[in-house]
């Protein structure tokens, strides 16, 4: 029987993503992508240093135990990326030195790697490449420009996978977000009053917050405090961090009611800076739309921009 990915959350992830290559990319952008992969070939058997994405990685991957038959496992994680096949080597062997189980790879020399994350059936797909990212999202996959500065995640919950999102333009369209725009808080407010009871359009990253969902009710993952006392299991556990507040809150939470899911943080924050709020729920990644998030949240822990909305047209 063929191997599938039906039924798995497939993270596609760029290299840079999940080693720290910022030096080796300084190196292709000054000279040419001879000189890099001769710098990643002389740097094989020296692991790479953990990218903002690792510590996301490697909870993920726990969520199966070791010995977990392929068919069986619930999460795969792909490394898709421009590299060549030699410098894929060593992100291979990073990996393995580092404790990764990640076993498949497309690598396309300098070519987009977009066009393979419909036959991997990617739920995410993280890149430091924004080019790549709009056409992830232009072609309906949840995609994010990572931003390699970000404060690497913290260590204080090594059994709980900590996911934050942005609400408008992120788990949601952005509808409501282009009339605050157009017209200003007050119009937004009394447009989302008049609609509290219409649920939202999904945006670009509902599906994979239906994938959470879906993974931590299987059995291997379960949710907040029911892990109970015994060898933890791996937790899933989401937060929605939004600049709306009441009484344009409502139309968010019913929207979440009628899908079906759950968050279990919420933040209606009403223009406040995220970022102080992101630093206690210690996210191992969040995402959001505007740039001023992004750069306030990658000050405290892994951050993800998505590079749509009309907060983010073509430049």
């Amino acid at each position: 029987m063929a191997i599938s990915l039906d039924d798995k959350l497939v993270v596609a992830i760029s290299s840079r993503a999940i080693f720290d290559f910022e030096e080796e990319n300084r190196v292709f952008e000054k000279d040419d992508d001879h000189s890099y992969m001769a710098l990643q070939r002389e740097r094989l058997d020296t692991p790479a240093r953990p990218g903002v994405a690792f510590a996301l990685v490697k909870k993920l991957l726990g969520v199966d135990a070791p010995n977990t038959p392929d068919a069986q496992r619930r999460v795969e994680v792909v490394v898709v990326s421009r590299n060549d096949p030699v410098s894929g080597m060593r992100v291979f062997r990073s990996a393995q030195q580092t404790g990764l189980r990640i076993e498949r790879g497309v690598f396309t020399r300098g070519r987009t790697p977009m066009p393979y994350l419909q036959p991997l059936k990617a739920n995410l797909f993280l890149s430091a490449n924004e080019a790549d990212v709009r056409a992830a999202l232009e072609a309906g996959f949840p995609a994010a420009r990572v931003f390699p500065q970000s404060v690497r995640a913290s260590e204080t919950y090594p059994n709980e996978i900590r996911i934050a999102f942005d609400g408008d333009a992120v788990l949601f369209s952005d509808e409501s977000e282009q009339v605050f725009q157009r017209d200003g808080l007050p119009a937004f407010q009394a447009h989302e009053a008049r609609l509290a009871q219409a649920p939202l359009p999904p945006g670009p990253f509902a599906p994979l917050l239906h994938a959470l969902n879906r993974l931590r009710q299987h059995g291997s993952v379960v949710s907040g405090a029911a892990a109970g006392d015994g060898a933890a299991p791996m937790v899933v556990r989401t937060a929605l961090v939004t600049a709306r507040s009441a009484p344009a809150h409502e139309r968010a939470v019913r929207t979440l009611m009628q899908w079906g899911v759950d968050v279990d943080e919420a933040f209606f924050l009403g223009g406040l800076d995220k970022g102080a709020f992101l630093r206690e729920f210690e996210p191992d990644f969040f995402f959001d739309d505007q740039t001023r998030h992004c750069e306030s949240a990658a000050q405290v822990g892994p951050t993800g921009h998505v590079v749509s909305g009309i907060a983010n047209p073509l430049r």
